[in-house]
């Protein structure tokens, strides 16, 4: 069993490659977290979607910084997998907040964060990106920088620049100090392919129905895919489905498909 941060660290960033790209199922709680590792997870990714419904919050940097930390440090006590935290924009507005967030990542225990441009001007994640590899760098830590484009996820500018965009604004993260490049809502492989030829670093998709399979994006260049709040939306759906069930016919078929009592709570038996 691997403990020590530095040596998940290390084994985080070997697990990006496209002979096996990194399959990330990505977690909201430590429920999560955990069936997901028991299901043979290399590695857990938080969902900031999903970590903030389930606090109560909707996403998009509306959760507060310390309610963040604490479900990553949950998170990484219960699982001996490296973790990798989504941290929104950072849960700030100026670099001494991304560099507390960032400090705060790293006492959880965390070897990597995702951070986001959103609609912001490119040179302000660029900026937050710098702060947060110099926040690590000066702790001493290893932690797996991957910045966000959310170019084609909020379809921003002009489609016929899009790619052009993504390519500057990957350019322009890279030499701020990410050491990989999160480009979701893209599916078509021709995209795909273009965007992995020009990013210098490991390329991360998000995938979900008719999206290429894990194989075909890493043979496309993808070295990482992630579900992003897929797999929490499919659970909420799951207890939205229950519940209609017990309410509209009186019925619980749909309980059938849950995973057994005593092999959930098995999961919980020991301390980490």
């Amino acid at each position: 069993m691997i403990t020590a941060q530095p040596d998940k660290a290390r084994l985080f960033r070997s697990l990006h490659t496209l002979a096996g790209p990194l399959a990330l199922a990505n977690a909201w709680d430590v429920a999560s977290a955990r069936v997901i590792e028991s299901a043979g997870a290399p590695a857990i990714a938080t969902t900031s979607a999903g970590v903030a419904w389930s606090l109560g919050s909707p996403d998009g940097d509306a959760l507060a910084r310390e309610q963040a930390l604490e479900l990553i440090s949950r998170i990484t006590a219960a699982v001996a997998v490296p973790v990798t935290a989504d941290i929104e924009g950072g849960y700030g507005q100026d670099a001494a907040d991304i560099a507390e967030t960032v400090t705060g990542v790293l006492a959880a225990g965390a070897v990597g964060v995702n951070i986001e441009d959103g609609t912001r001007p490119p040179g302000e994640l660029a900026t937050r990106l710098a702060v947060a590899r110099r926040t690590a760098d000066r702790a001493g830590a290893d932690l797996f920088l991957n910045a966000r484009i959310d170019t084609y996820l909020f379809g921003l500018g002009d489609p016929d620049t899009r790619l052009a965009e993504t390519l500057s604004r990957a350019r322009m993260y890279v030499d701020a100090g990410a050491d990989g490049i999160f480009v979701p809502g893209v599916t078509d492989t021709t995209t795909i392919a273009a965007l992995a030829k020009d990013i210098a670093v490991p390329l991360n998709v998000m995938a979900g129905p008719g999206a290429p399979t894990v194989a075909e994006l890493g043979a496309l260049g993808v070295a990482r895919v992630s579900l992003g709040s897929g797999v929490a939306q499919a659970a909420y759906a799951a207890a939205r489905r229950a519940a209609r069930e017990l309410f509209d016919s009186g019925d619980y078929g749909s309980l059938a498909d849950g995973i057994a009592f005593p092999e959930l709570n098995a999961l919980f038996s020991g301390t980490r």
